[in-house]
Formats: C-alpha cells, structure tokens, sequence
C-alpha cells in the first residue's frame, strides 16, 4: 500500500472539482477529476489548443548550497554544470556506478553557490546526498515549494497580461518575480511538448495564484487538467516516465533491471566529451549494446495500444508498449515502445495485441510524433 507522507496545499481544490487524491511521489495527486475518456481527452485538447494549468508539486525539489554544491551536481548528473548559466536550467539524466538509469532531473542554477535539482520518482536526491557527504554543500529538500504547470499556445498571452518580459524568457531560462502579488518563480520548461510554464510558489501562496490563474484565464480557456493528462501528451512528445517506460515496469527475463541511455534515446543529456560523472565509463561501454531500443509505433485506425500491450513481430512478440494514444487533433494514433533494436527503424512491420486479444497493424516510427523540430517548444517572442 502506497504512503501518502507529502501534502499538497492544493488538495481541497482538486477535491472540489471531483479529484481523488492518489500517491505519485509520495504525494496525493489529482491523477483523475473524473476518469471518463470524455474528461481525458477535453483535457488533453485544453492543453494542445488553448491551455491547462496542472499541480506537479509531488516533483521533488532539492537545494544544493554552498561552494562545493556545483561540484556534486557535476558528479552526480551527466550535464557540465559549468555550462549553466545563472538564471538557466538544463535536462539532465543520473546514473548508478553500473551506468544504467536511475532518474532524470531539471538542473536549476540559481544563484552562485545556489542550485535547485527537481527531480522525480528515481533516486536522485540519494544520489546527491551520498556524494555531498564530507563536501562543503548543504542537500536541502524543500516540500514547501510548490509547482504548477501551466502549459499550452495562450500560456503565454496569458503571463503576459502580469509579468513584464515573459516573452523574453527563452526556452529553460528562469526568472524570479511577483504574480498575482505573490513571489514566484517561473521557468519556461514542462512535460508536454507545447510552449509552457512552471510556477513555484511557496505553499502559503499556492492556493492565491492557482485560483486567480483560472478565474483570470477562464475567457482565454484556461482550465484545470488532471494529472494522468500528461500521459497523453508526453507519448507524442517522446518524454519518458520512470519508472513507466523502464525495465522496473517491463522487467528483462534473465537480467536485473536497469537500463542504458543508448536504449532510452536519451544519450543526448550526456555534455559532449564530460567524464567523471557516476557511471561515465560503464556508460560509453555500453554504446552499441543495446538490448532493446525505445521506440515509436503509428498503429492503424484510431483504437490506441493499451498501456503494456505486446508488441509482436511475425507473430511472436518481441516487446511492449508503454503507451497509447489516439490523438483527434493531431489526427495519429502513436505510442512508445520497447522493441528490438533490429526493428527500431521507420517502416518496420510489427503489430499491437491488446489486453483484450485485438490485433492492431503498426509501423516503427521515429519519435517524437508532434513538434518534431521543437520549434513549437522553443518559440520566441
């Protein structure tokens, strides 16, 4: 049975609109306001054509200070924390000594001598704590920190009625200022593939700025979206979930679990040339071993994969698929996959069985499905 040990200062607001508050992270979470797939997917449309605004607070935020608090990021992450500038943030990946993944974080650098690691359901702040011992660097968690997503094409418009120079804040940059009166900070990165926010705000004014953002953004479409929306959003974005699309949930037959950034597609959040991270040298090994790839699927039709269906190829199956969806405004039904590497090239013939037996046609595609360029993400002005 999960702990509930974290509270979100937001939970009688989603209790209001019908959310049952559900463990992620240790944290009660609005996963549903109401389950129906009417309420998924008005939600989903709310995000990919006007905006939604979502509680991620059960993220958790922790504070690096002091002088060695670059070091230890540095050690324990796969990005060159020299290249982050104050007042910027930065995607990065964490390693076990075996080079395999154990969680994925945004890098904040804040202030000098002053950083912030947000990081999900792995073990990352382990991690950090393990190598801060003896170093000059406070490891802080911070529960009182909350963060609201508000993402979508009208986010924007929107923080520009409050907040003068938010059309200049480029693509993870950070700013600190004042919204709704309140002191917030906002960075301009999120889970969904769209152009969007995350706002943190301390606990005491979470409920003030979530209840002026929707009643303030209500003419432009603003609305609350449930938390199991970003499913949606991220099997066309290709932004993976740990332990989701991983071999904790898919576990290998005769193999303990863990898998390699080449397997994931994610060997990009490796700097270029950067060693001396935990797990670097088991890492580079590991390049051109691959086990299995993560992959795209466009299936036929519009019934989406079930979340684990099998995925076969020539009868047999060779792997699983992580998630489904059936997009009407992007007109693709697309999911993520675990496939073999063999069959991880676009056009190769493989085929979705669902839980209930239905076989569905699919070819491997490239990911991500929607804003393949990222120019959507990365817009300016």
């Amino acid at each position: 049975m999960a702990i509930i040990w974290r509270h979100s200062a937001l939970a009688q607001r989603h209790a209001e609109i019908g959310g049952e508050l559900e463990d992620w992270n240790g944290m009660g979470t609005a996963w549903f306001y109401d389950d129906t797939s009417e309420r998924a997917q008005a939600d989903y449309e709310a995000i990919r054509t006007k905006a939604g605004l979502m509680d991620v607070s059960g993220l958790k935020k922790v504070h690096l200070v002091g002088p060695d608090a670059a070091y230890v990021i540095d050690r324990v992450t796969t990005r060159n924390v020299d290249k982050i500038g104050v007042g910027r943030c930065t995607y990065a990946a964490i390693l076990n000594d075996e080079g395999k993944f154990i969680d994925d974080c945004v890098i904040y650098h804040l202030n000098v001598n002053q950083w912030m690691v947000v990081h999900g359901t792995g073990t990352g702040m382990e991690q950090l704590t393990s190598v801060a011992a003896a170093k000059n660097c406070a490891v802080l968690f911070d529960d009182d920190l909350h963060d609201m997503s508000l993402q979508g094409p009208v986010a924007v418009d929107f923080l520009a009625k409050h907040i003068k120079g938010i059309r200049d804040l480029a693509y993870f940059g950070v700013m600190h200022t004042k919204l709704f009166g309140k002191n917030v900070m906002i960075s301009r990165t999120g889970y969904t593939g769209e152009r969007g926010y995350e706002i943190y705000v301390a606990a005491k004014d979470a409920v003030h700025v979530w209840d002026n953002i929707l009643s303030d953004g209500a003419d432009m479409g603003i609305t609350p979206v449930q938390f199991s929306t970003l499913d949606l959003l991220r099997t066309e974005s290709y932004l993976l979930f740990y332990p989701g699309d991983n071999s904790e949930t898919y576990p290998f037959d005769d193999e303990v679990c863990g898998d390699t950034l080449w397997e994931l597609g994610l060997e990009f959040v490796v700097s270029p040339g950067k060693t001396g991270f935990v797990g670097a040298e088991n890492h580079y090994a590991a390049k051109g071993k691959e086990r299995f790839k993560i992959y795209g699927v466009l299936l036929d039709g519009t019934t989406p994969a079930d979340e684990g269906a099998e995925l076969l190829q020539n009868g047999v199956k060779v792997g699983d698929v992580t998630f489904g969806m059936y997009s009407n405004v992007n007109n693709h039904n697309v999911g993520i996959a675990r496939m073999p590497v063999a069959a991880a090239s676009p056009g190769t013939a493989l085929t979705v069985r669902n839980n209930d037996g239905t076989e569905i046609a699919c070819t491997a595609q490239e990911m991500p499905f929607y804003d393949k360029d990222k120019s959507i993400r990365e817009a300016k002005g």
